[in-house]
């Protein structure tokens, strides 16, 4: 049975490790069901180079090949590669499995020049407390030439290059793989390049299991501040949330951090939350059923709604992102930016496709799971090319060395509009 999500949940490994090592010719029936299931609900084809047809020939004799359980995972891992698709995943994964991203990710690096030239490393992660920070190159993970290791990830049969199929893979790559209880990086600071100085840095894995408070909150002067903890999964954070705006109320302004929820979440969660800001039933965001169209020629086009909860907190909103903002995070940030005109401040977001179908496939039980539906503003502009305002071209940022200067610029905004007496500035991102 195929069922629509936003939630990024894989399986516990051990669940479906239990069950009996299925034969070649299931293993070849179920690898048909995930080359069909991919080829007729995966709405992004239109942006990607992937050669699917030629993708599923060369994996099919792979699968069938495959020894173990664990090999079998490992070729379905290898095909969902060839979409470059953070998104796309199977419900379940092995020891050698790579690290989900941005859930299991520390560190987002980008290509410049030729060079693995670190951007942003997640708050609070043991990346940032071992002294990752941006500007440092990476030359190794986990003794392995970045470039190494990014070959091994790369798609293998795209139509033509793609320059998003290395950054993805880079990603893949420094995330590291489940079976390494340390990450290990070879890092150079660039202006020390030509020096060819290098160190080697250590540092664990971010934890997968859940938060052990779902949200922080409190009052900062004058505004209210509320911190998710990665858990838009989490049917309790609706009450903890209303439990928290309630001592809130007061404030003049308030500033949602989605900075720490790459995994995703529930819309009915979503809903709960962004309710509390609005007085109108009000959509939020669009969705466009792109198998529909491959059908039938005809275009399918809806919104989703959010329902007003009371009591509402009618004062001014400002929402902070970031590269660990995914999937049913970026939701709630351009749902209220259409509902709201809530600014959302911050670096780009995970830039995670679409919500989610999945097909179980019928031997091994393995789900698989692919963005089935394009999502995207109500104004008409896809979810993952909204852009938030970076807070780093504020003056406020290069004239305060603040712990957390994204914090501080957004807070600076929501007493601005609070002393202006404006609820919202216009709906719309920045441009990049």
């Amino acid at each position: 049975m195929r069922t629509l999500s936003l939630a990024l949940l894989i399986l516990p490994t051990a669940s479906l490790a239990q069950q009996p090592f299925i034969s070649a010719e299931q293993r070849t029936a179920d690898f048909s069901a995930f080359c069909d299931f991919v080829r007729d609900e995966y709405a992004y084809f239109d942006v990607k180079k992937t050669n699917w047809g030629a993708a599923c020939n060369f994996y099919a004799p792979r699968a069938a090949a495959a020894a173990n359980r664990d090999a079998f995972i490992g070729v379905l891992e290898r095909a969902m590669a060839e979409l470059y698709d953070s998104h796309a995943h199977l419900g379940t994964n092995t020891h050698q499995s790579p690290r989900m991203v941005p859930t299991q990710s520390q560190i987002f690096a980008a290509w410049r020049d030729g060079k693995a030239l670190i951007q942003d490393v997640r708050s609070d992660s043991p990346a940032m407390a071992a002294g990752i920070h941006p500007g440092l190159q990476v030359l190794a993970v986990d003794g392995e030439p970045i470039e190494a290791a990014m070959q091994r990830i790369e798609p293998r049969m795209l139509s033509a290059p793609d320059p998003a199929a290395r950054e993805w893979a880079l990603q893949l790559a420094i995330a590291g793989h489940r079976d390494r209880d340390l990450v290990k990086l070879k890092v150079r600071h660039e202006p020390e390049a030509r020096k060819g100085l290098t160190r080697e840095i250590s540092f664990a894995p971010v934890s997968t299991e859940n938060p052990a408070t779902l949200l922080s909150s409190s009052m900062i002067g004058d505004v209210g501040y509320v911190r998710f903890n990665n858990s838009l999964g989490e049917d309790a954070l609706v009450p903890a949330f209303d439990a928290a705006l309630g001592k809130l109320m007061q404030a003049r302004a308030m500033v949602l951090d989605l900075r720490d929820t790459p995994s995703g979440g529930v819309s009915s969660v979503a809903r709960g939350i962004m309710g509390r800001f609005v007085s109108t039933v009000s959509p939020y965001q669009r969705h466009e059923s792109v198998a529909e169209f491959r059908i039938t020629g005809i275009r399918r086009i809806w919104e989703e709604y959010v329902a007003p909860r009371e009591p509402q907190f009618t004062g001014p909103v400002v929402v902070l992102v970031g590269h660990w903002t995914g999937s049913m995070g970026e939701g709630i940030a351009i749902g209220l930016n259409a509902t709201r005109g809530s600014q959302v401040l911050g670096k780009p977001m995970a830039h995670l496709l679409g919500a989610l179908d999945q097909l179980e496939l019928p031997n091994s039980r393995i789900p698989v799971r692919v963005p089935a539906e394009k999502l995207f503003h109500v104004n008409g502009t896809p979810r993952e090319a909204f852009v938030p305002c970076d807070t780093d071209a504020s003056a406020a940022n290069i004239a305060r060395a603040m712990v957390d200067s994204q914090l501080d610029v957004a807070l600076d905004l929501a007493r601005e509009l609070a002393a202006k007496r404006l609820p919202s500035v216009a709906p719309r991102g920045c441009e990049p």
